[in-house]
């Protein structure tokens, strides 16, 4: 990772063309040395002249959309990306995310007092500070919550209200990405003004998912679910609604009732889960299941392949058991809370359609209730609402960030690209636990 600063200097000499504020930078702790900067100097840059533009990323879930739309300028030597954290309440776990990646990295202080050529923002959170035409996306699927328990002026579906679009209330940004043709009506009710800069786009993650679906197989013997055995993946979003909100009752279920000679279990929690309670409570928290063979897919993995690969998922209200619609495989709702579900979006349609888990009868006799009663129109029809631009969301995002850009789009179609293969899952147990669920973990073995 590097780490961009602030230059109080002037460009040096010879840097023509050079774009974007008076920015350097420094070698990072165990990291390359960044271009430019008052310490090693500008004139150090090998690639000048380039546009810049600034991924704004709060939070780990943010980061990983942007990646997909970040995609799409790969190859394009006019263009640097880097990346900036805002504080967010959620984001401790970002900055190692992109040490990760090997990304530039500007300091949020440093990026607020820069310019860029644009912007893209996953979240509101302070990009009114940044100097920058900037895109507004989504950070999930379609637009799946109201916010209900705060006052009339905050009520409203998240990600749509005038105070997500107008942080300041006054400026808009010089795009605004929507999944569906159906937000249209509702940002026409919520904020009007931003319905000249609002662009239906599409859904990168969707999109992925689709183009994937033929390698379903792959991933499955990547996972190393491709044993005879049924590979069941339990999902939850965040908040005390979620899945996640009462899991210490559905893991002993899944571990209990679902024998080891039969079925794999890969539990998904929601980045924020792990950045709210921090990875350490949340694997403490999950240790005794994970030393029985349960898979605990961490917040920096792709989660798309291991949704791509199941049997059944065990969901909630949030985007990826909504993305799971695209899978084939049956759900099972294990919460679905009406209060905080958006009644016009897709996961009020999944409610519907999807059996809710319930006390009784054995988890493998309401599995076997979903496979039975699994519909696959009807859970396409809830997977259509998602988007209403279905594989063209990199002909239309590329589109959208050229123009803003001022530059001709490269002379290629942008493909979607199926996911990459995932690691085992008997990675993501306790270390030491093989395939399977043992009875016991070596610190349980009684004396």
């Amino acid at each position: 990772m590097s780490v961009w600063n602030t230059a109080t200097s002037p460009p040096s000499p010879g840097l023509p063309g050079d774009q974007g504020s008076e920015a350097g930078a420094h070698g990072s702790a165990g990291g390359r040395a960044a271009a430019g900067g008052p310490s090693s100097g500008r004139q150090w840059l090998t690639m000048v002249g380039t546009k810049r533009v600034l991924a704004i990323v709060h939070t780990v879930t943010y980061v990983k959309r942007l990646l997909d739309v970040l995609a799409l300028l790969e190859a394009d030597f006019r263009i640097q990306v880097l990346f900036t954290a805002p504080p967010h309440v959620f984001g401790d776990e970002v900055p190692r995310f992109l040490a990760g990646l090997g990304s530039a990295v500007v300091p949020w202080e440093t990026a607020t007092r820069m310019t860029f050529d644009l912007a893209l923002a996953a979240g509101p959170g302070g990009v009114c500070d940044v100097q920058a035409p900037l895109v507004a996306l989504p950070h999930g699927a379609a637009y799946l919550k109201r916010i209900t328990e705060a006052g009339p002026a905050e009520a409203g579906v998240a990600g749509l209200r005038r105070r997500d679009i107008l942080p300041d209330g006054r400026t808009l940004p010089a795009a605004l990405v929507l999944p569906h043709s159906d937000e249209l009506r509702v940002l026409a009710q919520s904020c009007p003004e931003a319905l000249p800069v609002a662009s239906v786009v599409g859904d990168p993650v969707h999109d992925r998912i689709a183009a994937s679906l033929p390698h379903r197989a792959a991933y499955r013997r990547a996972l190393g679910a491709d044993d005879g055995r049924h590979l069941v993946v339990a999902v939850s979003t965040w908040g005390p609604h979620s899945s996640f909100g009462r899991i210490e009752a559905l893991l002993p279920r899944l571990t209990a009732e679902l024998p080891a000679d039969r079925f794999r279990i890969a539990v998904l929690v929601h980045p924020n889960v792990w950045s709210g309670h921090s990875a350490w409570q949340v694997r403490t928290w999950l240790a005794y299941w994970m030393r029985r063979g349960v898979a605990v897919v961490p917040p920096e993995a792709d989660w798309r392949p291991v949704l791509l690969a199941g049997d059944w998922i065990i969901g909630d209200h949030g985007s990826v058991t909504l993305y799971g619609t695209l899978t084939g495989a049956p759900i099972l709702l294990a919460a679905s809370p009406e209060q905080e579900i958006n009644p016009a979006s897709p996961a009020a349609a999944l409610a519907t359609t999807a059996p809710a888990l319930s006390p009784t009868p054995t988890l493998p006799e309401q599995l076997e209730y979903a496979l039975a009663e699994y519909r696959r129109d009807e859970y396409a029809a809830v997977a259509a609402r998602i988007t209403s631009e279905p594989g063209r969301f990199n002909r239309n995002m590329r589109r959208l960030m050229y123009r803003l850009l001022g530059l001709g789009q490269p002379a290629h179609e942008p493909v979607t690209v199926p996911l990459p293969l995932p690691p085992a899952l008997d990675s993501w147990t306790a270390p030491g636990v093989g395939p399977g669920r043992p009875g016991a973990g070596p610190a349980e073995v009684s004396a």
